[in-house]
């Protein structure tokens, strides 16, 4: 089987040289791009089974980048975002980017992030799971029953709906907008108290620890990870 061949766009050179030598160093094949211009060519010509995408590029930047890919690919796009940019991170989530990363990032973090987005894109195709599962969390889709290390946890049908977004979703990011649009629906998706009251009721009832959650990461100004090893 081929490796995964990898496109990485980013404006710095030292960034591009740095994430190739370390997916390289991985068994990965590596595109690289320095502006969005660049980048929406090789997509095309190339076919890359991945992006790694900056946010911040001259000519055409990330969110550009983004929008025009998703009118005709489905590609995983991790996108690269300063630390204090949170508006462009749930931008570009909502424009139908896979994932981010805040700069600076270690290779570690994005080698995992990037073994779940293709993951996640091999079963783009694959029939929908009856059971979802995260660790001791468990999820029987058809029977509408969820346990937490065997014992099952009552859930209302919201709650339940939320939950399956999340398990659905797992270890990708869904940012608050996502959740609140495909819960409960067009004109919800600014109401960010409603979902912050339904995430802890959720959290209540999976026993987490609210100081230090084992399953439902809160990303701080963008939205929920559930993760499927938890801490």
């Amino acid at each position: 089987m081929p490796a995964p061949q990898i496109l990485v766009v980013d404006d710095e050179p030292q960034i591009r040289r740095f994430i190739e030598a370390g997916l390289s160093a991985h068994g990965y094949t590596i595109l690289t791009a320095p502006n969005g211009l660049k980048a929406l060519d090789l997509i095309v010509t190339a076919e890359p089974d991945l992006v790694v995408l900056d946010l911040a590029m001259p000519l055409l930047d990330g969110l550009g980048v983004i929008a025009r890919v998703r009118e005709w690919s489905s590609v995983p796009i991790i996108v690269l975002s300063v630390r204090d940019d949170d508006r462009g991170k749930v931008e570009a989530l909502d424009l139908g980017a896979d994932d981010y990363l805040t700069k600076p990032f270690s290779m570690n973090e994005l080698l995992a992030r990037i073994r779940v987005a293709l993951r996640h894109a091999g079963q783009r195709n694959a029939p929908a799971q009856a059971v979802l599962r995260a660790g001791g969390l468990e999820m029987d889709v058809p029977r509408h029953i969820v346990t937490v290390d065997g014992t099952e946890v009552h859930l209302t049908p919201t709650e339940f709906d939320l939950l399956r977004m999340l398990l659905s979703n797992a270890d990708r990011v869904i940012t608050q907008r996502q959740l609140l649009t495909e819960v409960w629906g067009a004109g919800y998706e600014d109401d960010i108290q409603t979902l912050r009251i339904f995430v802890a009721q959720l959290r209540r009832k999976l026993k987490e620890n609210t100081a230090q959650p084992h399953y439902i990461m809160t990303e701080p100004g963008v939205g929920y990870r559930l993760r499927t090893e938890p801490i």
